[in-house]
């Protein structure tokens, strides 16, 4: 068996609409870093970025279990001495939802440059609402 390159003119990228409202925050972020990484595609290299566009909405109604809301820590740094700030979960769901999902899926993706590249196809909103509206229409009227 012999890999399949694909070249970058060969790639069909689509856009995907995930709806965040009470799933659980790893099993969302689980299944956008499959479509953006490119997993669901039968032609899927780790080394190519072959992964789709994903439009993330009610990013502020995702669910946690337990006492996460509490317990769980965001952690950021400023590379001064005495600047560790941290941050619970519950105050980063009212604040900026968006960091939340986006951090969890950033985890998930290769730490390199396809990471990064991948990671810049993820669109987090915090409501319903969002500009994607045109690329999403015209997604579903390719797949018809």
């Amino acid at each position: 068996m012999s890999t399949t390159v694909l070249g970058p003119h060969q790639v069909t990228r689509e856009w995907h609409l995930v709806d965040a409202t009470d799933r659980p925050l790893g099993r969302v972020a689980t299944e956008i870093a499959t479509l953006l990484r490119g997993k669901h595609k039968p032609a899927f290299h780790p080394s190519q970025d072959i992964g789709d566009y994903v439009v993330v909405v009610n990013a502020g109604k995702v669910a946690v279990s337990g006492r996460k809301l509490e317990q769980k820590m965001y952690y950021r740094h400023s590379g001064r001495l005495g600047n560790l700030k941290q941050t619970t979960l519950k105050d980063m769901l009212d604040k900026r939802p968006e960091r939340v999902i986006e951090q969890a899926v950033r985890g998930m993706l290769p730490k390199n440059r396809l990471g990064r590249t991948q990671y810049r196809h993820l669109r987090v909103y915090r409501g319903a609402d969002h500009p994607h509206a045109g690329q999403l229409a015209a997604a579903a009227e390719g797949a018809e």
